[in-house]
C-alpha cells in the first residue's frame, strides 16, 4: 500500500510540475511530425507569436519545407514592447513592418544550440544578423536569452526566447 501511494504521489507531483511549466506543452509535441507554426500553436506561451505570424501572412512559409531555425519571443516578451506597439504592428497597414520584425527571428536551416558558438553572428531571413553569445550555460541572441532550446519540428528547429528582437534601423 505504500509504494501505491508513492507511485501514486509521484504521478501527481509530475502531472502539476508538467501542467505549470509553459514550456512542458511546446516540449511535449516536439516531435518530427509538426510543423514550425503547429508546434508553436501547441503552447499557450507562444499564442500571440502564432496570431503575428498569422497577420503578417507568414503561416504558408513556417509551414514550408525549410528548414528554418525560429528564435521564437513568447507573450510576456510581446508585452513587454512599449505600450501600443503590438496592437500597432498587428494592424494591416503595418503589416511589412511586422514582417520585417518577425523574419529577423528567423534564420534559414537549422540551427541547433550545440551549432552555437559565441560571437556566432548569424544572418536572418529578413537580411540583418544576429549576435550569439554564450555565457556558461546561458544563451543570448541579441539581447534576449534562450529559455527553452531545441523544439525540433518537422520543418525545423524552435528556440524560445524572451525578448522580442528587433532589426538595426539603416
Amino acid at each position: 500500500m505504500k509504494t501505491l501511494k508513492s507511485i501514486i504521489l509521484i504521478a501527481v507531483i509530475g502531472l502539476f510540475a508538467f501542467s505549470n511549466n509553459a514550456y512542458a506543452q511546446c516540449e511535449s509535441y516536439s516531435s518530427k511530425t509538426q510543423n514550425i507554426v503547429d508546434l508553436a500553436g501547441s503552447s499557450d506561451d507562444l499564442s500571440t507569436l502564432v496570431a503575428a505570424v498569422k497577420a503578417g501572412d507568414l503561416v504558408k512559409t513556417l509551414q514550408g519545407d525549410g528548414p528554418f531555425t525560429v528564435f521564437a519571443p513568447t507573450n510576456a516578451a510581446f508585452e513587454a514592447l512599449p505600450k501600443g506597439t503590438l496592437e500597432s504592428l498587428l494592424k494591416p497597414e503595418n503589416k511589412d513592418k511586422l514582417v520585417q520584425i518577425l523574419t529577423y527571428h528567423v534564420v534559414a536551416g537549422k540551427v541547433k544550440s550545440t551549432d552555437l558558438q559565441d560571437g556566432m553572428m548569424a544572418e536572418t531571413v529578413q537580411g540583418k544578423k544576429i549576435k550569439i553569445k554564450i555565457s556558461g550555460s546561458k544563451v543570448n541572441i541579441n539581447e534576449a536569452s534562450v529559455a527553452t532550446a531545441d523544439l525540433m519540428a518537422s520543418n525545423g528547429v524552435v528556440h524560445v526566447i524572451d525578448k522580442v528582437i528587433l532589426p538595426p534601423e539603416k
